[in-house]
């Protein structure tokens, strides 16, 4: 798999060592760094690494920072992403299995390594579970993106709310 990965300043060291992580694991890696520790600006990385998704140059994509937050906003905002932070295992399951997430974004600072590549394994490994509802519900995710015409229109989601309260989403 060939997987483009980005960081800012504050956790190089992490990104360094995912590089190798997966490349020991036999996935191509695309490092858009930054490569040191001279103060940048996350977004600029978060940004590199999603077009690499989106373009066809990388199947999936990793961004890094301290928190996290920042990098997968900025990534979240190149149109055709599905970026999702995670910090935990099941978090990056659901991400990919339900939602079909393509970026990954990690707190290097907040999450330990240990956990760092049990997310990275559980998020390359699990495939989007395909389904008329998974698919349905990126669309309407992935139309927020596509414009003005959701801009105040409070009955955008009017079909998700009427299923809702005629019991379409059971909680067992």
């Amino acid at each position: 798999m060939k997987i483009s990965i980005g960081c800012d300043h504050i956790v190089t060291d992490v990104k360094d060592y995912l590089v190798n992580y997966l490349r020991e694991k036999g996935h191509e890696v695309i490092d858009n760094g930054t490569y040191d520790k001279k103060r940048t600006h996350y977004p600029i990385f978060g940004k590199k690494t999603a077009e690499m998704v989106v373009g066809g140059k990388a199947d999936l994509g990793i961004v890094l920072c301290g928190t996290g937050v920042g990098i997968t906003i900025s990534a979240a905002k190149v149109k055709g992403v599905r970026a999702a932070l995670v910090e935990d295992v099941a978090t990056a399951r659901y991400a990919r299995e339900q939602l079909n997430a393509n970026v990954l974004g990690i707190g290097g600072q907040v999450v330990g390594i240990g956990l760092i590549e049990k997310i990275v394994d559980a998020f390359l490994e699990t495939d989007y579970k395909q389904s008329a509802e998974n698919d349905r519900i990126i669309a309407e995710i992935d139309s927020i993106m596509d414009g003005k015409d959701q801009l105040y229109d409070e009955h955008f989601f009017d079909e998700f709310i009427e299923k809702w309260n005629n019991g379409g989403y059971p909680t067992e």
